[in-house]
Parts: structure tokens; C-alpha cells; sequence
């Protein structure tokens, strides 16, 4: 059978929150029930951005990344839930029955992502429903897929193995693969969000003038195996992506025409920049 998937493309999000406003829009003030209670006006966001900064300035980027309930094949809040509280159905949408899960608390903390919202005032967990009640009136989109404007976030109804073909051609991922839940949001290039870079920026001087190296050979190696190499660009810049943080220590070899070796060595916690490297 098909089932819904969302796709999220990281490189893509700009952080404008429109899938977030969109979100709220669609549930503040409207009983959705049994799909969804009102979302409150405030405390909740069912679509959160969460970001991430890598590096320090001049060398920066930062990543955006809509986080939301994940709709897992094994999800935790349906095997905690009581008197059915909580359900999968057939084409992978989980859904929280607002009245049924009236005062069950502890599905809160049944989430290991943390999306799963309390409403205090109605005294029952909510999460964002995938938007399940357009779906059902023949949506094709989502709200907050409707609403990007890069097409980040794209909505797909698939078999299961037409998604993972998805998965293993286009490298897509699910954030904290360790929870074992089989979530059904998936990103791709997640690992702006996931990795480390180690970068730096190359310079020398001659006749007294200092400028940038354009063309340098820079090596990267960790325990005297090589990792990756790099040529330096017009501004004498270079960037090793897709780390895996906190790896420890690296060393960069910087080689460049008239000039001697320059040997660095970095430490990588989070991303790094080396500063401007004067051969």
C-alpha cells in the first residue's frame, strides 16, 4: 500500500518559517477532530526550524532543518499510549485522538524527538498530524509544503520500496537514526546539519605585499592516512565538508609554488576554521 513521506531538502530551507506560520494557521482556533484539538496560540510549534551555525566568522554557514512529528513505523507514543490513544494507519500517518488521550501526560516524554506538545488548557498531547484531514479531502500537499517557497518540503505517497529507492538514490536521511523508530520525514543533504568542516584561508607575502595563494595544494590526514585533498580558490580559501564531529585531531599540508610546506594541525569538536595560514 502507499504511504506518506515527507521529504525536506536542507539546503534548500531559508529559515523564512512559513511552513510554521502555515502550520498555525491551519490549527489555531480550528477543532480538526478527531484528527487534531486546536492547536494553542501559544508554546507550540508542530513545525519547528531548528538551526545550527558551523564555523566562526569570516568562515560561516548555517543550516536550517523543519523538525515535526515523524510519523515513525515504530513509534513510541503508540506503544505507550492507553485505550488506543494513539494510531498508525494504513498509509503511515500516526494520529493522536484528542479525546481519547485526555490527560495521558506521559506521551510527552514518550517522544524521543520532542514533538509532542501538552495542551493544558484542553489537558490532552497534541502533534502536527501530517495534516491528515486535507489529506483525507484528496490533498496532494501539505500545508506547509504548499507554502515553501524554494520547494524545500515536498510530500510523496509511495510504496515502501519506491521510497527507499528514493532514499538510496538521492542519500536521503532521517535525523537521530539511533532511536530505531523508522521515521517517515526524511532530508536530504542533512549533513549541513550532521558534519563538520575544517577550512582555512591561505596567504603570502612578497615585495611586501601580502595576498591570497590561489591554487595551493592543501592534504588533509588524520593518523598519517590521507582523507581528502583540496586546491585552494581565488581568495586562497579552502574547506574540507562532511567531517563527522568531534573526530579529534587532523592535519592540514598546505603546498603552493615558491613556497615551503606549511603543516597546521586541528582538532575537530565542531567546525573549524584555521584563520588565514601565511606561508
Amino acid at each position: 500500500m502507499k504511504k506518506w513521506n515527507m521529504v525536506i531538502d536542507v539546503a534548500a530551507c531559508t529559515n523564512c518559517n512559513l511552513c510554521t506560520l502555515a502550520t498555525m494557521d491551519e490549527y489555531i482556533g480550528n477543532d480538526w477532530s478527531p484528527y487534531a484539538a486546536p492547536m494553542p496560540k501559544h508554546g507550540h510549534k508542530w513545525i519547528r526550524i531548528q538551526q545550527k551555525e558551523r564555523g566562526s566568522v569570516p568562515f560561516i554557514d548555517m543550516a536550517y532543518v523543519p523538525a515535526m512529528c515523524n510519523h515513525c513505523d515504530d513509534a513510541p507514543c503508540v506503544q505507550k499510549a492507553e485505550n488506543g490513544a494513539v494510531t498508525q494507519r494504513e498509509d503511515g500517518i500516526v494520529l493522536i485522538d484528542p479525546d481519547k488521550a485526555k490527560g495521558q501526560k506521559h506521551l510527552v516524554d514518550a517522544c524521543p524527538y520532542g514533538h509532542i506538545w501538552w495542551n493544558e488548557e484542553l489537558q490532552t498531547p497534541q502533534a502536527w498530524p501530517f495534516d491528515a484531514h486535507l489529506i483525507d479531502q484528496g490533498w496532494k500537499q501539505t500545508r506547509g509544503a504548499q507554502s515553501c517557497p524554494t520547494a524545500a518540503m515536498k510530500v510523496y505517497c509511495l510504496e515502501d520500496a519506491e521510497i527507499q529507492r528514493m532514499v538510496a538514490d538521492d542519500g536521503l536521511e532521517v535525523l537521530n537514526p539511533e532511536f530505531g523508530t523508522r521515521p517517515r520525514i526524511w532530508y536530504r543533504n542533512l549533513w549541513r546539519y550532521t558534519t563538520a568542516f575544517i577550512g582555512g584561508s591561505v596567504s603570502a607575502e612578497a615585495g611586501g605585499l601580502v595576498d591570497c595563494v590561489e591554487g595551493a595544494k592543501v592534504t588533509l590526514t588524520k593518523d598519517s592516512a590521507k582523507q581528502a585533498e583540496a586546491v585552494t580558490d581565488i581568495y586562497g580559501d579552502f574547506k574540507f565538508d562532511r567531517l563527522p564531529e568531534d573526530s579529534g585531531a587532523y592535519t592540514v599540508e598546505i603546498e603552493a609554488q615558491g613556497h615551503p610546506k606549511k603543516t597546521v594541525e586541528a582538532t575537530l569538536g565542531e567546525s573549524v576554521y584555521l584563520g588565514e595560514i601565511r606561508l
